[in-house]
């Protein structure tokens, strides 16, 4: 990706940084979950293992489906672009 990419938006650069705020997501999730795991008085209980699974899956499946949106709205981008090319 060159200057002239990046300053004329010929190509997109969110696509690329969405994948790294998914990876993020995805770490804030794991760690949010292993904190509310072991928060607190009263060590590891089952409720608080239940809640901090919870946390994990529910972060990960819904960071994943926001970031597929964002992607879908670029992929219909490049598809217009394509037939504006050809027409």
């Amino acid at each position: 990706m060159n200057a002239r990419q990046i300053f004329f938006f010929d190509s997109m650069l969110t696509p690329k940084i969405i994948t790294f705020v998914y990876w993020l997501a995805l770490f804030g999730s794991v760690v949010g979950g292993l904190v509310s795991m072991f928060a607190g008085y009263g060590g590891l209980t089952f409720g608080k293992f239940l809640m901090g699974l919870v946390v994990i899956v529910g972060g990960a499946i819904g960071a994943r489906i926001y970031c597929e949106l964002l992607i879908v709205l670029f992929k219909i981008h490049e598809n217009i672009r394509k037939l504006a090319e050809k027409a």
